[in-house]
Protein backbone atom coordinates (compact mmCIF):
# COMPACT_ATOMS: atom_id res chain seq x y z
CA UNK A 1 0.00 0.00 0.00
CA UNK A 2 1.30 3.22 -1.14
CA UNK A 3 2.66 5.90 1.67
CA UNK A 4 0.53 8.79 -0.05
CA UNK A 5 -1.98 7.81 -2.25
CA UNK A 6 -2.89 10.28 -4.86
CA UNK A 7 -6.43 11.26 -4.92
CA UNK A 8 -8.68 13.68 -6.35
CA UNK A 9 -8.74 15.93 -3.25
CA UNK A 10 -4.80 16.60 -4.30
CA UNK A 11 -6.01 18.08 -7.83
CA UNK A 12 -5.53 21.59 -8.22
CA UNK A 13 -7.46 21.17 -11.74
CA UNK A 14 -4.16 21.37 -13.73
CA UNK A 15 -3.00 18.69 -15.57
CA UNK A 16 0.44 19.40 -16.00
CA UNK A 17 0.62 20.02 -12.15
CA UNK A 18 -0.76 17.53 -10.99
CA UNK A 19 0.95 15.30 -13.12
CA UNK A 20 3.94 16.61 -11.29
CA UNK A 21 2.54 16.26 -7.93
CA UNK A 22 2.00 12.83 -9.13
CA UNK A 23 5.83 12.74 -9.85
CA UNK A 24 6.48 14.22 -6.26
CA UNK A 25 4.46 11.31 -4.63
CA UNK A 26 5.58 8.83 -6.34
CA UNK A 27 9.18 9.48 -4.96
CA UNK A 28 7.86 9.38 -1.42
CA UNK A 29 6.66 6.09 -2.41
CA UNK A 30 9.61 4.75 -3.25
CA UNK A 31 11.72 5.82 -0.23
CA UNK A 32 8.82 4.02 1.78
CA UNK A 33 8.86 0.97 -0.15
CA UNK A 34 12.63 0.90 -0.15
CA UNK A 35 12.38 1.18 3.61
CA UNK A 36 10.18 -1.54 4.27
CA UNK A 37 12.42 -3.93 2.07
CA UNK A 38 15.18 -2.79 4.52
CA UNK A 39 17.21 -0.87 1.25
CA UNK A 40 16.12 3.10 3.15
CA UNK A 41 19.34 3.75 3.47
CA UNK A 42 21.13 3.19 -0.33
CA UNK A 43 17.75 4.31 -2.05
CA UNK A 44 17.51 7.53 0.28
CA UNK A 45 20.53 9.59 -1.21
CA UNK A 46 19.16 8.79 -4.53
CA UNK A 47 15.62 9.61 -4.50
CA UNK A 48 16.95 13.01 -2.25
CA UNK A 49 18.81 13.80 -5.07
CA UNK A 50 16.13 13.66 -7.79
CA UNK A 51 13.40 15.52 -5.74
CA UNK A 52 15.96 18.30 -5.12
CA UNK A 53 16.29 18.71 -8.84
CA UNK A 54 12.72 17.80 -9.57
CA UNK A 55 11.14 20.24 -7.35
CA UNK A 56 13.54 23.05 -8.10
CA UNK A 57 11.72 22.23 -12.01
CA UNK A 58 7.92 21.74 -10.56
CA UNK A 59 8.30 25.57 -8.66
CA UNK A 60 9.65 26.76 -11.74
CA UNK A 61 6.63 25.29 -13.65
CA UNK A 62 4.04 27.07 -10.59
CA UNK A 63 5.64 30.17 -9.93
CA UNK A 64 5.44 30.69 -13.99
CA UNK A 65 2.31 31.03 -14.19
CA UNK A 66 1.59 32.78 -11.14
CA UNK A 67 3.82 35.05 -12.69
CA UNK A 68 2.00 35.99 -15.87
CA UNK A 69 -1.36 35.60 -14.19
CA UNK A 70 -0.05 38.17 -11.84
CA UNK A 71 -1.48 36.07 -8.95
CA UNK A 72 -1.38 38.27 -5.58
CA UNK A 73 0.11 35.06 -3.57
CA UNK A 74 2.67 34.63 -5.64
CA UNK A 75 5.55 35.79 -2.86
CA UNK A 76 4.57 34.35 0.09
CA UNK A 77 3.88 31.01 -1.87
CA UNK A 78 7.33 31.49 -3.79
CA UNK A 79 8.75 31.89 -0.12
CA UNK A 80 7.27 28.20 0.81
CA UNK A 81 9.16 27.10 -1.96
CA UNK A 82 12.29 28.44 -1.11
CA UNK A 83 12.03 27.07 2.33
CA UNK A 84 10.81 23.31 1.60
CA UNK A 85 14.20 23.13 -1.61
CA UNK A 86 16.50 24.71 1.35
CA UNK A 87 15.67 21.79 3.55
CA UNK A 88 15.80 19.31 0.97
CA UNK A 89 18.93 20.74 -0.02
CA UNK A 90 19.82 20.32 3.30
CA UNK A 91 19.24 16.84 3.46
CA UNK A 92 21.11 16.38 0.94
CA UNK A 93 23.80 17.96 2.60
CA UNK A 94 24.16 15.35 5.59
CA UNK A 95 23.49 13.31 3.25
CA UNK A 96 26.64 13.97 1.47
CA UNK A 97 28.45 14.21 4.37
CA UNK A 98 27.83 10.79 5.17
CA UNK A 99 25.51 11.80 8.22
CA UNK A 100 22.86 8.76 9.41
CA UNK A 101 19.34 9.63 8.57
CA UNK A 102 16.95 7.34 9.50
CA UNK A 103 14.37 7.10 6.61
CA UNK A 104 11.44 7.46 8.61
CA UNK A 105 12.70 11.24 8.92
CA UNK A 106 12.64 12.13 5.11
CA UNK A 107 9.80 10.58 4.67
CA UNK A 108 7.68 12.18 7.41
CA UNK A 109 9.18 15.98 6.08
CA UNK A 110 8.41 14.92 2.65
CA UNK A 111 5.16 13.64 2.87
CA UNK A 112 3.59 16.24 5.44
CA UNK A 113 5.17 19.10 3.16
CA UNK A 114 3.75 18.06 0.51
CA UNK A 115 0.34 17.47 1.62
CA UNK A 116 -0.22 20.45 3.67
CA UNK A 117 1.41 22.24 0.43
CA UNK A 118 -0.69 20.82 -1.96
CA UNK A 119 -3.68 20.80 -0.37
CA UNK A 120 -3.02 24.32 1.76
CA UNK A 121 -1.47 26.67 -0.69
CA UNK A 122 -1.74 25.33 -4.28
CA UNK A 123 -5.34 25.26 -3.98
CA UNK A 124 -5.15 29.06 -3.87
CA UNK A 125 -4.14 29.56 -6.97
CA UNK A 126 -6.44 26.92 -9.11
CA UNK A 127 -9.50 28.69 -9.43
CA UNK A 128 -7.29 31.71 -11.17
CA UNK A 129 -5.42 29.08 -13.02
CA UNK A 130 -8.54 27.47 -14.22
CA UNK A 131 -10.10 30.94 -15.44
CA UNK A 132 -7.34 31.87 -17.33
CA UNK A 133 -7.78 28.09 -19.36
CA UNK A 134 -4.93 26.08 -17.80
CA UNK A 135 -6.45 22.93 -17.32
Amino acid sequence: MPYIEWSDSFSVKVKEIDDQHKKLIGMINKLHDAMLANRGREVQAEIIFEMLEYVSYHFTTEEKYMSSFAYPGYEAHKREHLEFAAEVADLKARIDRGALILSIMPLSLLRDWLQNHILGTDMKYSDLFNSKGLK
